[in-house]
């Protein structure tokens, strides 16, 4: 795990300063952040980020104290829940797929002695693409929310653009008037449409052939969970 995430900090670090270098017009208290950003969604299964495409902690200061920040990750999902249907699955049922992660959140932040906490809260717009049905645990949901034996699933989810709100902390300690090491954590609450249907097939205990087409109009892709992030910022 630490190689991993030194690997995906030096790359991302790579890519930030040639960013910086053809973009010489910025703000004297604008900061580019990049970070290596772990994502524990609820009832899914921890992800990645696709390195180097995870620039956070984009933003402009007012004053000392008060701030607006932007960014954007690339997670590689390795599973997300599906609520808003007439079963409830603690498995993940989309996945693994990609998705694109762009917040932007307003910052209150106190500095000491070469140190910084900050404070976010904000929302957040995410879209999943390349989105596939994990149809192993889907036929253990649909097997016992219809009590069949046996159940085999074909379903389709179409991705959507999700949106939510999230809030946070970052402490970051500076090395030079230009670099910090930054620590933070970030908790997600948001949604997608997830238009998940689709047909089964199964059987009951009398060995009786049952074929189903279903659609769950309402069905949402649960974009919630706790993301863990180490990185650093460059300017300032």
């Amino acid at each position: 795990m630490i190689f991993q995430i030194i690997k995906q900090l030096f790359a991302a670090c790579s890519l930030s300063i040639l960013f910086m270098i053809v973009t010489p017009a910025r703000t004297t208290a604008q900061e580019v952040g990049v970070s290596a950003s772990f994502f524990f969604p609820k009832n899914g299964y921890f992800s990645i980020p696709v390195s180097p495409i995870s620039f956070r902690d984009v933003g402009v200061n007012f004053n000392d104290f008060l701030g607006v920040e932007t960014g954007i990750t690339l997670y590689r999902i390795s599973g997300l829940s599906v609520k808003d249907l007439p079963f409830d699955s603690e498995k993940p049922l989309v996945g693994p797929m990609f998705t694109v992660l762009v917040p932007l959140n307003a910052v209150l932040e106190f500095g000491f002695n070469g140190q910084r906490i900050k404070f976010r809260a904000g929302s957040f717009f995410f879209y999943n693409f390349d989105q596939k049905v994990n149809h192993g645990n889907l036929d253990r949901e649909l097997k016992k929310f219809t009590g069949l034996e046996v159940v085999n699933a074909e379903f389709t989810s179409k991705p959507n653009i999700g949106f939510g709100y999230y809030g946070g902390i970052e402490y970051v300690i500076y090395l030079s008037n230009s670099l910090g090491l930054t620590f933070g954590g970030n908790y997600f609450i948001g949604d997608s449409k997830a238009e998940l249907g689709g047909t089964y097939v199964g059987s009951d205990t009398a060995g009786t052939i049952i074929t189903e087409e279903v659609s769950y109009p309402d069905s949402k892709v649960d974009f919630t969970g706790l993301e863990l992030s180490v990185g650093i910022l460059i300017g300032g």
